[in-house]
């Protein structure tokens, strides 16, 4: 019997040096690129495509892991040498990436700055499609002591309620929180609405003991401090 034109390619088919997982074993896998890593998950791939072209070709429709995050199982399935049990690996190893960001360490995590707190959310919440508003709780050294999320879909001026949003700061006895929400255009240019709402938690905030040290707006690999841009803060 005559072998196909076109055999599915494998990992193990490629040069030992250039194979995903002996690369990662010998350097660790954050000398690899995300292609490589998918292929691990892949393992084989397809006709004409190595398991690691196939990982590119996935990014390249979702544009990045976010979009890779955000994409209906369905649609995964149905793309050329995935199926439902490649898409499930895919879906699960994002999904654990996504929920080791914002696991408690031992140690609590300490937020020094803007930055600091935009690393805690942004993975999580650039991957949304909708608007969500969520809190971080500190204690009195800004210690994260949860992130708790408040609400989901339109978040502006005449829907949240303020005092919902300290409801959770002043049942665990945190001393200050950050605000945070997205803005699932990616752009995280704060509007009027945001500043108006800044401006009411930041007054709430005074009234209640409860510092208010930032809002943060997230995007798409880019966010912004409002504090720092004197946005809603006197």
């Amino acid at each position: 019997m005559n072998e196909p034109s076109n055999p599915a390619y494998r990992i193990a088919d490629l040069p030992a040096n250039e194979r995903p997982r002996e690369r990662l074993e010998r350097l660790g896998p954050q000398a690899l690129s995300i292609p490589e890593l998918l292929a691990i998950l892949l393992r084989v791939g397809v006709a004409g495509e190595s398991a690691v072209q196939v990982g590119q070709r996935l990014l390249n429709k979702y544009k990045n892991l976010a979009g890779l995050h955000r994409a209906p199982f369905e649609d995964l399935c149905n793309q050329r040498g995935i199926g439902a049990a490649k898409a499930a690996q895919i879906k699960a190893a994002i999904e654990l990436g996504r929920r080791m960001a914002r696991e408690p360490a031992e140690d609590r995590t300490t937020i020094n700055s803007p930055a600091d707190a935009a690393a805690l959310v942004a993975y999580d919440m650039s991957a949304q499609e909708q608007e969500i508003l969520s809190v971080i709780l500190l204690d009195t050294r800004n210690q994260v002591i949860d992130i708790v999320e408040i609400y989901r879909g339109s978040v502006n001026s005449s829907q949240v309620h303020v005092g919902e949003l300290f409801k959770p700061a002043i049942r665990r006895n945190a001393a200050a929180l950050i605000v945070v929400h997205n803005h699932p255009s990616g752009d995280p240019t704060p509007s009027p609405d945001d500043v108006a709402v800044t401006r009411s938690i930041v007054q709430a905030g005074k009234l209640l003991d409860v510092d208010v040290l930032d809002h943060m707006v997230i995007g798409q690999g880019k966010w912004v401090s409002m504090k720092e841009r004197g946005l809603g803060f006197a």
